[in-house]
């Protein structure tokens, strides 16, 4: 019966939420050292990062799940920032992987969509931040098809257009953008930012990690620290620092 009326007389804790939509990129952010699992650590007691990352997934499909992920009824209240990461598979050629692959055109349209459908419920394009694929080391990713008995399904270039549309979408539109793709590539040698030439080895989500705060910190800034620090709480009397 206490704690039924402590729970009474105290205002319901509500997280505010970051929310991650991907592909792969993002389903793995939250493994050792992931980008994700960075940031989940940098706002904790502030907000929730939730991953709804997707391996494999493409726009196409991501632009058909969004409304059952996020509905205005439900969630979209609490969400301050959502990234969208996606592209890496959208890129792939079509001729090797047409499962996968979605043409440019409609790369940049689906994601024109998902941003319109955020907006529909009340997510404003303050709040979103578009992450391009990052570049494709193409020996190494062939190395890797090659062991699936694959051959060379994605090239450097090709992504290099889904990021540059990706980048116009969100002049298009209103958004942030990070542009994952030109970034990495100021350093000459990327390789090391991938761990089989496509997806992010340690040190690029800890690049990304660092690059995508950058364009975060703004929106979560004002975030209080949810429940006072420990050495604050009246040991003599809790219920008037916790309630």
């Amino acid at each position: 019966m206490a704690l039924a009326e402590a729970g009474a007389r105290g205002r319901l804790l509500r997280w505010p939420r970051v929310l991650l939509l991907g592909d792969s990129m993002t389903e793995y952010s939250f493994q050792e050292n992931g980008w994700g699992a960075y940031l989940a650590d940098r706002l904790v007691r502030k907000c929730d990062v939730v991953n709804r990352g997707i391996s494999g997934y493409n726009t196409r499909w991501a632009k058909l799940i969004l409304p059952r992920l996020i509905t205005e009824s439900t969630s979209a209240e609490s969400i301050v920032a959502v990234t969208i990461f996606f592209g890496a598979n959208d890129s792939a050629l079509k001729d090797l992987n047409p499962k996968q692959h979605v043409p440019l055109e409609e790369y940049a349209a689906n994601l024109k969509s998902m941003i319109q459908y955020l907006k529909s419920v009340d997510i404003t394009e303050d709040r979103i931040i578009l992450i391009t694929p990052p570049p494709l080391q193409e020996s190494a990713w062939e190395k890797a098809c090659l062991a699936k008995g694959d051959k060379l399904n994605r090239c450097n270039a090709t992504t290099g257009q889904y990021a540059q549309a990706c980048v116009q979408v969100a002049k298009d539109c209103g958004t942030d953008v990070l542009d994952l793709w030109t970034l990495m590539q100021k350093n000459q040698d990327f390789s090391a930012y991938l761990s089989d030439g496509l997806h992010l080895s340690p040190k690029g989500s800890s690049f990304l990690a660092a690059q995508l705060w950058s364009h975060l910190e703004n929106k979560v800034s004002a975030l209080p620290s949810l429940l006072p620090y420990w050495r604050d709480v009246d040991h003599t009397n809790p219920e008037a620092s916790l309630l």
